[in-house]
């Protein structure tokens, strides 16, 4: 009787002593969310003589100009707020937009009640696109502190015309996430209006600047944490992203000073972020470079990536059942929707005490 008693007592010391020590090895961990969304055609009601607004979808509009713009930016909060935050119980630290025609949507998008709580301040500048659109980048002042900014022009020629071809300007942000100094590029690379092989040159064009950002920031410093993000209107395995910016599917592959795609191998399932004729397409990408990579927490490195694509951004019905839940349609105008692309997330994180 007497050895039993000590036997049981070795054995429930035994297992304190094991759940002590898995209590000391177990690790908190800090996360951040960044991402990235083409709202979609988010204009405001004022017409700018200084740009061709009055081609944009909400200026269409018969009536009820403000009511639509209203429930646009409310919508556009609503998606912005839920993104990552299941994993992070917060919205993204930091976000880049493209499709925006000022700075004023974006602070009204800010403003919104589903967003203001969370005190997002805004970078942009004014591109000279053609059709008035801008990339912008809000960020929780709380969590990111700006310590540069700046806009780079991507000059186009018309093959056909002979002039200039104005597109949207590459915005480069550098700063510090809770004390880790990071960079991030926000894009909207040229559109495929015209068909893919005709327009390829100038996202080409477009994939050379963003190397020469990316090649600047590693010549300062080799180890520079960056996120080129944005609207691509290129797959991950077309020559822009696999050839000129070497972006890697298989994370084993990136070399020093390499970039990877995580989202690459998502697309080969057939899971996309916008869609064209019944056929997804993953345009909306976020690219991340080595230093990202590493298994040593003490600073935030990449976690996952991920497609935001909760039922409520997805049509139930009609011609485009399955696909995204757009704002606006050529004969239909405001439906009601959300953007004609899913957003996109990277999430990091960090060793905390």
């Amino acid at each position: 009787m007497i050895q039993r008693i000590i036997s049981i007592t070795i054995f429930i010391f035994t297992l304190l002593a094991v759940s002590i020590t898995q209590a000391q090895e177990k690790k908190k961990y800090k996360i951040n969310t960044i991402a990235f969304y083409n709202v979609e055609n988010l204009f405001d009601t004022i017409n700018d003589p200084n740009k061709n607004d009055e081609a944009s979808p909400i200026m269409n509009l018969k009536s009820n100009l403000g009511e639509v713009y209203k429930k646009k930016i409310q919508n556009m909060a609503m998606v912005i707020a839920k993104i990552g935050a299941e994993e992070s119980e917060n919205s993204p630290a930091i976000i880049g937009l493209s499709e925006v025609e000022n700075k004023l949507v974006v602070e009204d998008l800010a403003r919104d009640p589903s967003l203001i709580s969370k005190g997002y301040e805004i970078i942009h500048f004014d591109s000279p696109d053609e059709r008035g659109i801008d990339v912008a980048l809000m960020y929780q002042k709380a969590l990111f502190t700006p310590s540069s900014s700046s806009t780079h022009e991507l000059k186009l020629t018309d093959e056909k015309k002979g002039t200039r071809d104005y597109t949207r300007d590459q915005l480069l942000v550098s700063g510090y996430l809770e004390g880790d100094l990071i960079h991030v590029i926000v894009n909207h690379w040229p559109s495929r209006s015209g068909g893919e092989e005709k327009s390829r040159s100038k996202r080409e064009a477009a994939a050379r600047l963003n190397k020469q950002l990316i090649d600047s920031l590693q010549s300062n410093d080799p180890y520079a944490k960056i996120f080129s993000l944005g609207d691509f209107n290129d797959n991950p395995g077309d020559n822009s992203i696999k050839k000129i910016l070497k972006a890697k599917e298989d994370i084993k592959l990136v070399e020093f000073k390499g970039i990877y795609n995580p989202l690459e191998a998502t697309y080969k399932t057939g899971v996309g972020t916008n869609s064209y004729k019944g056929i997804w397409f993953l345009f909306d990408q976020i690219l991340i470079s080595k230093p990202l990579l590493n298994n040593d927490y003490s600073s935030f490195k990449f976690y996952r990536a991920s497609i935001f694509n909760p039922p409520f951004l997805i049509n139930k019905q009609g011609p485009y059942k399955g696909f995204p839940f757009r704002s606006f349609t050529y004969r239909d105008g405001f439906i009601g929707g959300f953007s004609d692309h899913l957003p996109v997330y990277v999430q990091l994180i960090k060793e905390v005490d």
